[in-house]
């Protein structure tokens, strides 16, 4: 229910067309992945191993070596590619409307989100606003840390524990948290 005495508001949702987003695959794959594959990915019934025979079977290009634990959750695994000797950890959440590329032994601790994908804010109809990320090999994004749409994270760099990641993230750098003695000053 609107209130007629406020001012209009910028949104027209009804009018979103969700142009510029591409699933990468046919309503039967999607519907194939959302329903039976990507559930039986998650559980914790399933071996390692078998999850990624499972992903590679729907497209994701997952290297040798890769540990995914149960609770992650890939939208679309033919947009997903990891390096060898990874390990993607409980509940980390790879939000992939647009790909996602990840390096050689590169670690995503618990409940980490890579996310390519939001919304114009400025946009009246609030289309989709995508972008690649890229995480380079050797880096770690500690547990619940955040990676906003076309964000590259370069080499061996470390992403601290909840940190929201928004611009690129140079090779060797390391975005950590002050330690709690440091706050306190």
């Amino acid at each position: 229910m609107t209130d007629p005495t406020q001012a209009p508001h910028l949104h027209r949702l009804a009018e979103f067309t969700g142009r510029g987003y591409d699933k990468g695959r046919g309503r039967l794959m999607c519907a194939a992945w959302a329903l039976i594959a990507e559930p039986a990915q998650r559980s914790v019934l399933m071996p390692p191993r078998l999850r990624a025979l499972l992903l590679r079977a729907f497209g994701a290009r997952i290297g040798r070596g890769t540990l995914i634990r149960h609770g992650v959750r890939i939208h679309w695994p033919w947009k997903l590619t990891v390096g060898r000797d990874c390990w993607i950890g409980v509940g980390v959440a790879l939000l992939d409307p647009a790909p996602i590329t990840i390096g050689d032994d590169v670690c995503l601790s618990q409940q980490a989100m890579l996310c390519t994908g939001s919304h114009r804010a400025d946009d009246p109809r609030f289309e989709v606003d995508l972008g690649p990320i890229v995480v380079g090999s050797g880096s770690w994004i500690a547990a619940r840390a955040t990676v906003l749409r076309g964000v590259t994270i370069g080499r061996d760099a470390v992403v601290g524990a909840t940190a929201l990641v928004t611009r690129d993230v140079p090779d060797g750098a390391r975005i950590l948290a002050p330690r709690a003695e440091e706050r306190v000053r």
